[in-house]
């Protein structure tokens, strides 16, 4: 039923069609951009603030695994997907991408809403948009709308969605036309969120659902896979994100299975791979267990995190094998990072430093230096005077997460149709 008057103070939710059609063979593209991206920060100032945001996603992952069934928000937006939405004049959003939940909505027809920069979508100015009746498959736990209701006047399919962080969305099932880049796709179903609070920003006007379960952007368009590239964080430049099987990677391209949801991820919409080992230089750490979901590739968390045991064994290793001297904790932008003093180094690009690799199933992920190490300014504004190694501890939580830092310039495929996760070294700038 197409009805563009859906003004009135319900609230409107994202979903998916069970009748799916064949796989789609059209790559779509849109634009990613990093929260940080082309805003002056320094590199500590950098750092501080992702870690922040990581220790507030984690946190959200550990209350996710204990309910067992609430999506993951992100502690803090990271990547912001732009697209836009409705006919004759499509309206700009920016939704943070998250690949740990399904659903997709945008705030619409407020009742109650955070502020944000860009103009609220506005229903009414679309002449493409429907809604969805509370009849429709999608409209309950099976769809993935556990908590949905029914209006009782115009029997559209209302929502309550949660997150693992306490930040929530409620509003009504909608369809209309999305635009990525320049491609259309029409009747995809998403909320149109009236009344949302939590950890939101100003510069997001919802989120982008990439997660497993059916309702998420690359379920509802059917895609074999999707693919992002996360250009050098702080950079001005925008990083592609591709809804369909991209170009062959290249000779050094890898892959790895990815790892059945465990018992406690319950209806867990996460990636999950599985980790045999780290190796830092020489050093293979030993690992009794890395999280005991197993690890997580994740678009929101900025930091790659490990369970506190691996991480004071991975601190021993390279304090071990870097040849500078670790500097006062009271100097480190983040309590615990490791960091070393370069007041000593003559030149800093050439001291030796182990490599840091990650074993997983099928592959061996040799992360690049600057995607683990970075320089940055101490507690006195003196440029480059400590060499940290970015990664987080999980403190209390058993919890591994990989984190987009270590991701920057690898193009990361997650191939849906094989149920595995390709990767690549990648000039994202250049795709």
């Amino acid at each position: 039923m197409k009805n563009p008057s859906v003004m009135a103070p319900c609230v409107l939710f994202l979903a998916i069609l069970f009748a799916r059609p064949a796989a789609s063979t059209t790559m779509l593209r849109a634009d990613l951009r990093h929260v940080d991206s082309g805003r002056g920060f320094t590199k500590r100032e950098l750092l501080t603030r992702m870690a922040a945001r990581s220790t507030a996603r984690a946190a959200s992952l550990g209350a996710s695994a204990q309910a067992a069934t609430a999506p993951v928000a992100s502690g803090g937006s990271e990547y912001l997907i732009h697209l836009s939405i409705g006919t004759p004049s499509p309206q700009a959003v920016a939704l943070v991408l998250d690949t740990g939940s399904d659903l997709t909505w945008t705030q619409c027809a407020c009742t109650a809403c955070y502020t944000q920069s860009l103009p609220v979508f506005d229903p009414s100015a679309s002449r493409t948009l429907g809604t969805v009746s509370c009849t429709d498959p999608i409209c309950g736990a099976q769809g993935g709308l556990p908590n949905s209701a029914c209006s009782s006047q115009k029997k559209l399919c209302r929502y309550g969605y949660s997150y693992g962080d306490k930040s929530f969305t409620i509003g009504t099932i909608v369809e209309d036309t999305f635009t990525f880049s320049s491609s259309d796709v029409p009747s995809l179903r998403f909320g149109c969120g009236m009344k949302n609070g939590g950890r939101f920003t100003p510069n997001e006007s919802g989120i982008a659902g990439f997660g497993r379960g059916p309702l998420s952007l690359p379920s509802q368009l059917n895609v074999d896979s999707f693919s992002y590239c996360f250009t050098t964080i702080g950079d001005q430049g925008s990083s592609p994100v591709f809804l369909g099987t991209p170009d062959n990677l290249g000779a050094d391209a890898q892959s790895t299975p990815f790892a059945p949801t465990p018992a406690s991820g319950g209806t867990s919409s996460f990636y999950y791979l599985s980790l045999q080992g780290v190796s830092v230089g020489k050093t293979l750490l030993p690992l009794t267990a890395s999280g005991s979901d197993g690890p997580i590739i994740d678009s929101g968390t900025s930091i790659t995190i490990f369970p506190e045991a691996v991480f004071q064994s991975l601190r021993e290793a390279f304090v071990s094998q870097v040849p500078l001297p670790v500097a006062d904790a009271s100097a480190s932008p983040i309590p615990g990072m490791l960091c070393f003093s370069t007041a000593q180094a003559t030149d800093l690009e050439n001291v030796p430093v182990p490599k840091l690799i990650l074993h997983l199933e099928g592959a061996d992920w040799d992360i690049p230096r600057e995607n683990y190490l970075l320089e940055v300014e101490d507690d006195k504004g003196t440029a480059n005077a400590l060499l940290c190694v970015v990664i987080l501890s999980a403190g209390d939580l058993d919890i591994t997460v990989i984190g987009n830092f270590q991701q920057q310039n690898t193009h990361i495929v997650y191939d849906l149709q094989a149920n595995k996760m390709n990767f690549a070294p990648a000039s994202c700038d250049q795709l």
